[in-house]
């Protein structure tokens, strides 16, 4: 394989995706070549860390809802709305099906 130059989707300037990082692209089965240069996979790498992205966080809170287990009978509180056709469990007794 030889060296590509190639062009970074952030900042426009060029870099080189070496025969080095080509083999290791190969054998990890990486099917894309890389569309950052270092300089802006760091940077993006950087801002993911501190919460950036989509909004002020790219992670929204969970909200979480009451419902009552349906081994134990504790209140307990789930991911989603309970519809009340299928039983629901708290945290222990799921864990144990």
């Amino acid at each position: 394989m030889a060296d590509k130059a190639l062009v970074c989707r952030d900042c426009g300037e060029e870099f080189l995706f070496t025969d080095r990082e080509q083999e290791f692209f190969a054998e990890k089965g990486f099917t894309n070549e890389p569309s950052r240069c270092s300089d802006c996979r760091k940077a993006k790498k950087q801002n993911s860390r501190r919460g950036g992205g989509f909004g002020q966080n790219s992670r929204q809170e969970r909200k979480l809802y009451p419902a009552v287990c349906a081994e134990c009978g504790e209140s307990t509180e789930v991911p989603f709305k309970p519809s009340g056709e299928k039983p629901v469990y708290c945290r222990q007794c799921f864990q144990k099906k």
